[in-house]
């Protein structure tokens, strides 16, 4: 099974970097130069729980070298509709595309470019901070869960299985939805509450004001996602926050990264997301409102 990884940022090089030494064909697309020349001379270095390493792979902005069969999806979601136009051409008939992106709406957005029957979504709580061009740190292990937008799972097991070779726990979900709104929430109540304190995960439950915090933005997101039929895939939502807490303590949040490093974050695909479908639903955000607010100032500023 040969890869194709889109977007070389912490999550993009973890995931290229692991299939790579699993023994897989992999290639990275990359628009920013910087990140591209840097992968080019000194490889992708990774440190951390799986220890150290640096390993080379070619990287591009255009298209690879090999039609690839797998094509994983790994940028912000605000860019997801260009990568989705990007890699158009370089389809196979064959060609499955798999995002396990932050926050809701990239699943639409590939379906409607791409085709609906080939793309996958999914989740991961793979942990991995961007420590500069190429160079990441993997600061902890969770589960990724993957499922077919429609149609048979074959090739979501055939990714699982692919992903397991790596040293990742992976597994194949029943009901795309549900993977989905359950990383929204753990999202909801993690990415903008760092990004504001500018804490590690695993520091916002040693305070009580960033713990009431996170459990009235989970609740919020939780109430939405039952007004909407959802069923998560946990049983207790603020739970499932805290054990993502205490299993990537170390991390830097992606939306804590991209405010160090002055790039726009995913807060409208993420706490935004629940405002918005809260107001389709005359439910009230108040919690998320604000946190999609204050994120919004720090990019601004």
């Amino acid at each position: 099974m040969k890869f194709l990884v889109v977007g070389a940022g912490a999550m993009g090089c973890l995931f290229a970097a692991r299939l790579r030494l699993a023994g897989f064909p992999v290639a990275l697309v990359e628009k920013v130069a910087e990140r591209r020349d840097a992968i080019t001379r000194e490889g992708i270095r990774s440190e951390g729980i799986t220890g150290e390493y640096t390993l080379t792979l070619p990287i591009s902005s255009g298209k690879p070298s090999f039609p690839p069969d797998v094509i994983l999806i790994f940028v912000k979601s605000s860019e997801t509709r260009e990568a989705a136009e990007g890699v158009k051409p370089w389809l196979e008939s064959d060609t499955s595309v798999l995002t396990l992106q932050n926050g809701l709406g990239n699943v639409e957005i590939l379906a409607e470019i791409l085709g609906q029957s080939r793309i996958l979504g999914g989740t991961t709580a793979e942990a991995a901070t961007l420590l500069s061009p190429g160079r990441i740190r993997h600061a902890g292990h969770g589960k990724t869960l993957i499922a077919p937008v429609q149609g048979p799972d074959t090739k979501a097991r055939e990714i699982a299985s692919a992903f397991m070779r790596t040293g990742f726990e992976a597994e194949v979900g029943q009901d795309l939805n549900s993977l989905l709104w359950g990383k929204l929430i753990v999202n909801v109540g993690i990415n903008a509450i760092t990004a504001v304190t500018r804490l590690k995960n695993g520091q916002l439950p040693r305070f009580q004001e960033t713990l009431v915090l996170m459990e009235e933005a989970v609740k919020e997101a939780a109430t939405v996602a039952e007004a909407k039929n959802v069923t998560l895939p946990y049983a207790d939502p603020l739970r499932r926050v805290l054990e993502v807490c205490s299993d990537t303590s170390d991390n830097v949040s992606s939306m804590l990264q991209d405010v160090l490093n002055k790039r726009p974050t995913e807060i409208d695909s993420i706490n935004g997301a629940v405002v918005r479908e809260g107001e389709a639903l005359g439910i009230p955000t108040p919690i998320n409102r604000t946190l999609r607010s204050l994120v919004r100032v720090i990019q601004q500023t």
